[in-house]
């Protein structure tokens, strides 16, 4: 006779499981949020198209369509959110249109990059930013559209080119070095910006935030950084967690 402990928590995620959608391609998502568990909180990741257009209807529909099934998937898994680890394919307006439809085709929590980036910002008290991102021009504009319709001024922005000659170009993202990174990024940085904003879950962040936060004195927010966080805040989880910047340490 078999014993029924659905009931219980699994060995390893006994304080919470964080289910994370992430493009086909990224390989830095999983391995930052895996440094930042805490005891007791586990990652369970799923991969799924990259969707490059999300504002026609046609492109809106593929992505609800795709995002529906990966997210029931790991619904299967018990996860205690569901989150969509990609900042450009979760550029939605408003923000909590897509986290809300995954709520509802799920009725799990859920969370979007994009949302957390939103979310964090306002946590920080930031209102004016600047903004470092690994994409090219016509995705850095749709950034600061997004931004902007969410109450944001963007006071400095700058890629660094990747998918303008194809959607093949963002495998080079995750290979940035985090010196690399983090010139750009302090390149970005103006005394007119509240916070500094980089933009990509594929960028690796987590080794340049503390050093940026030290030299401008400014809260550094990350795509990784905020959507674990607020993946954490939403499986009510609210450890304070050093090293990875004032959002995790504090908010």
């Amino acid at each position: 006779m078999i014993v029924d402990r659905m009931s219980h928590p699994t060995v390893y995620g006994a304080r919470a499981k964080l289910g994370v959608i992430v493009p086909p391609t990224n390989t830095a998502n999983e391995a930052e949020w895996n440094r930042l568990a805490p005891a007791g909180v586990t990652i369970h990741a799923t991969r799924m198209k990259l969707h490059t257009d999300i504002r026609s209807a046609a492109g809106k529909r593929a992505l609800l369509e795709d995002v529906k099934r990966h997210a029931l998937d790991l619904a299967q898994a018990g996860v205690s959110v569901i989150a969509y680890g990609c900042t450009a394919g979760s550029l939605t307006v408003p923000a909590a249109e897509l986290p809300d439809y995954m709520e509802r085709e799920t009725g799990s929590p859920c969370v979007t990059t994009a949302q957390a980036l939103v979310e964090a910002l306002r946590a920080l008290g930031a209102k004016r930013v600047a903004v470092a991102t690994p994409y090219h021009d016509a995705l850095n504009r749709h950034e600061a559209e997004f931004l902007h319709a969410h109450g944001f001024e963007v006071v400095s922005l700058r890629g660094m080119g990747y998918g303008a000659g194809g959607v093949a170009e963002y495998r080079n993202i995750a290979r940035v070095p985090a010196s690399e990174v983090h010139a750009f990024a302090a390149g970005v940085m103006t005394p007119a910006a509240e916070a500094l904003l980089i933009s990509c879950t594929d960028f690796a962040t987590l080794d340049v935030i503390g050093r940026l936060e030290a030299e401008t004195g400014r809260p550094v927010v990350s795509s990784n950084q905020a959507t674990f966080w607020l993946a954490l805040r939403k499986a009510g989880i609210v450890d304070r967690l050093a090293g990875a910047g004032r959002l995790l340490a504090q908010a």
